[in-house]
């Protein structure tokens, strides 16, 4: 069973009467709207269909938006399915419409069809200059993903109960950061001696650099700098691991046969691009201290997701980019102290997922004190 097969997910809750309400009975209210938007991106991840946000903003026209817009769901509802959904995406303020499964079977971008069909209904029906004052917007999900885009990032507007979730935590969140800078700079200050000695022996035992930089993807797909020790040769072939991690993600066996472990594992065993020392400080997560200051800078968090690298997030599919969008990455995360490199791929998704819609202080603190047990236990580290 796929992940989004299983429950509905937390913090989508409906109204009593989950029907249109308010001043113009054909639209939903936000709090509905914003769920059944929330639903609908989870049916999406399960039948990879796409479906399009269509939003109506008159907000330019101060002390009469909210007349134009109830107007307008006139013109919209003539022109919509049964089983497309119209609702206030911001209560009489902006108005939202969800075309579920969109395919119009012609080479015209789907955007450009809807467009032309809505502005034609609401010119006759408001008239030309009235409808000018609205404003319309599309957003398509599941996003196009370029990796060659820096700027992408995920689509906001497609996920408005992640930002309603941001604000009822906004202290939670506030003290979150707290820790992060202070655990950070604390932790960097007390094992400098460490680094300083680490940085040594990865100096005079191979020619490279001492730190290695990977672009790798943050909250909401936003590109970083992850910093690690170097632990492999210069020069090294990166196919190897691109080619692990197609086999590990879509669950062939065939990555196991080839380690000869009972359980696909998320690190290639025995990889000839690892120096000796290299082998050591992955082995017991030594190479991944100086995220400590992509932690000071705001990048990433002392607990979290592991971030992605890109030619990984290529190949995921629709509801595993959920494990980016809530929450910053981390140093340490639930899966990292539930099994690490020994949990299949989907498994390990899970728990990135169960983390950010269970987020707790409490539940920090205690991934925190499990993550010392778990690295030096070394249990399914590479």
């Amino acid at each position: 069973m796929r992940e989004s097969d299983s429950n509905r997910p937390a913090g989508t809750r409906f109204p009593r009467k989950a029907q249109p309400t308010g001043a113009h009975e054909s639209a939903f209210a936000e709090d509905v709207f914003h769920s059944l938007l929330t639903l609908e991106r989870r049916r999406a991840e399960r039948s990879h269909k796409q479906f399009v946000l269509m939003l109506m903003d008159a907000h330019q026209e101060n002390g009469s938006a909210a007349g134009i817009l109830k107007e307008a769901v006139d013109a919209v509802m003539v022109t919509k399915r049964e089983t497309d959904l119209i609702g206030w995406y911001r209560q009489s303020a902006i108005l939202g419409v969800i075309f579920t499964e969109v395919n119009f079977g012609t080479n015209q971008p789907t955007t450009e069809i809807l467009r032309a069909k809505i502005e034609a209904s609401l010119a006759e029906r408001m008239g030309k200059n009235r409808a000018a004052k609205i404003a319309i917007s599309f957003h398509i999900f599941p996003e196009t993903w370029d990796k060659n885009q820096s700027g992408w990032t995920a689509d906001s507007k497609l996920y408005p109960d992640l930002n309603q979730t941001a604000s009822r935590k906004r202290i939670p969140l506030v003290i979150k950061r707290v820790m992060d800078v202070a655990g950070g700079a604390a932790l960097l200050l007390v094992l400098s001696p460490l680094l300083a000695a680490i940085a040594a022996i990865i100096k005079l035992t191979s020619k490279g650099p001492v730190i290695f930089e990977q672009e790798r993807l943050g909250r909401s797909g936003a590109r970083f700098k992850c910093l690690k020790f170097r632990t492999m040769y210069t020069d090294n072939d990166p196919k190897i691991h691109q080619e692990y991690i197609q086999q590990f993600i879509s669950g062939r066996e065939e990555s196991a046969n080839k380690n000869g472990s009972q359980r696909p594992v998320y690190k290639i065993v025995n990889d000839p691009r690892i120096t000796s020392v290299g082998r050591f400080l992955r082995k017991t997560s030594l190479d991944e201290l100086p995220q400590f200051w992509n932690v000071l800078r705001g990048e990433m968090s002392l607990v979290g997701p592991r971030p992605p690298v890109l030619y990984e997030f290529e190949i995921y599919d629709i509801w595993h980019r959920r494990r980016i969008l809530d929450v910053k990455p981390g140093v340490t995360g639930l899966w990292q102290v539930s099994g690490r490199s020994r949990t299949r791929f989907d498994e390990m998704v899970r728990l990135d997922l169960r983390y950010c819609q269970t987020w707790s202080l409490w539940l920090d603190l205690k991934i925190l004190l499990s993550t010392p047990r778990a690295v030096f236990g070394g249990d399914g580290a590479y």
